[in-house]
Order: C-alpha cells, then structure tokens, then sequence
C-alpha cells in the first residue's frame, strides 16, 4: 500500500516540534512535525511567485501559523523550521541567487526574511535535498546509512545523503544529480540549463514528451495520435496510459528514459557507493503498485546491472521513494531537527519514525 499522509494527535507526538516548509514554485506545502517524523498538520498555499518574495514570505508565515494551530499548538511550542527551497542558493548565507521557477526572486535573503517573519530559526536547504533527508529519515531510506535519490519531473532533482550530512556541496550545489553528464558530444540532447547531454535531458518529463514528438513527427505510428487530435495535452500520464494500453511507441519513449535513468545512476554508484538508491517524484507511474512502475524499475535496475561494479549491482538497493509529496516538507524539518539536535546535544543521530 502507498503513503498516505496521517497526523498524529498533539497527546501522541514527540517533542521537541518543528515546522517544514517546501517552498515550490506553484504551491509552498507547510507542516509541522514531531521528533519521530510523523506530521501533526499539512497546509498548502499557491506559491504566487509573480508577486515577489517579500509578499510571498508573508503569506508563509501566516501558513506558518495556520499549521501551527491546526495542530492545536501555539507558536512556542515549536523550536525550530526548516525550508526547502528550488535553487540556484547560497546556503550558509541563506540567499536565494538566480532561481529558474522563482523569476524576479534573485539575490533575496530568503531564510532570514523567514526567520524574521516567524520569529524562528530556519533552516535552509535544496529542496531536492530535503525530500531526499525526509525519505532517509522517515521514508524508503529510514534503514540505510546512506543513500541518493532521483526525483524525476519536469526536471530531474537529487540528493545525496551520507550518515546524516546532506551533501550541498562548497558552493551550495551538490547533489545536482539531474546534470550528471551522460553524453559529452555537442550534438547530445540539449538540457533546459543550456548544457547539451544532461540526464535531465533524457530522463525527465519535459525530454520525455519531447522525444515523444520527436518520434511522432518522423512519421512514427502511435495511438497517442488520436488522443492528442482529441485535443489532449500530451504528458507522462498519457504516455503511461498508453503505455499500459499496449502502444509500443509510448513503451519505447519510458522505457528508453528508464535506461539512460540507469546509466546516470551507476555513474553516482561509483562515485558514492550508497546502500541505496531511491526513485522519488511525479514521474514514477505509481510506483510499485502498478505494472508500469514495476517495469519501469526493472529496466533502470537491469542497466545498473549491466554497468555497474558487481558488488554494487548486487548489494545496492534500488527503490522508489515512499512519501510522495510529503517528503519536501517532513525532510525539511528533519534538517531543522538535525540542527537542532546538534545544537542542543551535540548529536545528529537519525531517529526511526
């Protein structure tokens, strides 16, 4: 059975409490959490990006404070809030630089406007390294000690995690697993960030529904043709749907991402040698649950067997994520604890949820 998102009552949480927030560039998700990763109330707002980041902190503090009452608690019951945001950031300084899905958001002191509007510590993050600190936390990688994950949509994001140091990297851009370099020729698929031969351009939604197209204008047969004279929007979920059905064009386009999916994750195997690797994301046509997921998985784990070092191939685990849309949120305030935790007692152990 899949995530499904339970709050456990305020007499049944584990102190101290923290709140999450997973700043997206449509919606901002916001949560608080115990101790033991387990929510006590969701809340989500329309990010509005277009009206700056000023009014957009607004709105989140008083989301901020809207979760913190549905969990029937006051503001200083909380100790601390983490924040996971889209890059590119300075994560020591806490400012956001040039973020691609937050225009006009540049060069923005983002985590202390945060702080100053919540009167909390904050914690900044990638948001791609939150979801994966909430999955290794609480979610699919709540048994490893260290492990990468993927989250694959309209772009492709990442994180790594080792013991329990989220890799940011010097200049706050590790685990930017999407530009893993899988093809160093200059006529190589083009990647949004204007590098050509990315996984990002080969694995994500956006290269998948391209090289869809790209095969239909050659002249290639498809029962996608007729969804699309229909008016329909082409997209991953219709590319599933057909998939399911039988279409061996909509087969072909997932599978092949799978496999360049594969290729891009042995490289970080070898780099890394994590215990596991985690499928996160939109992109995961249901995961486990469904045939497609499961085939999907299985072609992105035969290419980490044809390439990878045996010992890896073997004893590497390769999962999807479990906490779905959740995982930004709880991850966020998992890094918040962390912090927290080291501060207070000088420990960053993990705790299972």
């Amino acid at each position: 059975m899949g995530y499904v998102r339970t709050f456990v009552p305020r007499s049944a949480a584990q102190s101290p409490l923290f709140v999450g927030v997973d700043l997206g560039g449509t919606n901002v998700k916001i949560g608080v959490v115990d101790d033991l990763g387990r929510p006590l109330s969701w809340v989500s707002i329309p990010t509005d990006a277009v009206a700056g980041p000023d009014v957009a902190v607004r709105r989140m503090a008083i989301a901020v404070g809207e979760a913190i009452a549905q969990a029937g608690l006051v503001p200083s019951d909380i100790v601390a809030c983490g924040l996971g945001s889209p890059g590119t950031m300075d994560i020591p300084t806490g400012m956001l630089l040039d973020p691609p899905n937050l225009p006009g958001w540049q060069n923005y002191p983002l985590r202390d406007r945060l702080s100053d509007a919540i009167k909390l510590p904050v914690t900044f993050a990638n948001d791609a390294n939150s979801a994966a600190f909430g999955e290794f936390w609480v979610g699919s990688g709540r048994e490893l000690d260290s492990m990468i994950m993927f989250t694959l949509g309209t772009g492709v994001g990442g994180g790594i995690i080792l013991g329990d140091l989220s890799v940011d990297g010097h200049h706050s851009t590790g685990s930017e697993l999407g530009h893993v370099i899988l093809d160093h020729h200059a006529d190589a698929r083009m990647c949004p960030c204007g590098q050509p031969g990315h996984l990002e351009a080969y694995s994500s939604a956006t290269a998948v529904v391209k090289r869809t197209r790209e095969l239909l204008d050659g002249g290639r047969a498809s029962s996608i043709i007729a969804r699309l004279r229909r008016g329909e929007e082409l997209t991953t979920l219709l590319l599933g749907e057909e998939a399911d059905a039988g279409d061996p064009l909509a087969d072909e386009v997932l599978m092949e991402a799978a496999g360049y999916l594969g290729v891009g994750i042995t490289t970080v195997m070898h780099t890394i040698d994590p215990e596991g690797v985690l499928l996160g994301g939109a992109m995961t046509f249901g995961g486990e649950q469904t045939p497609l997921g499961r085939r999907f998985l299985e072609r992105v784990r035969a290419e980490i067997r044809r390439r990878a070092f045996p010992v890896l191939a073997e004893k590497t685990k390769v999962a999807y994520a479990y906490l779905g849309g959740d995982a930004g949120f709880i991850g966020a305030a998992g890094l918040a604890r962390l912090a927290h935790h080291k501060t207070v007692q000088g420990s960053g152990l993990k705790v299972q949820g």
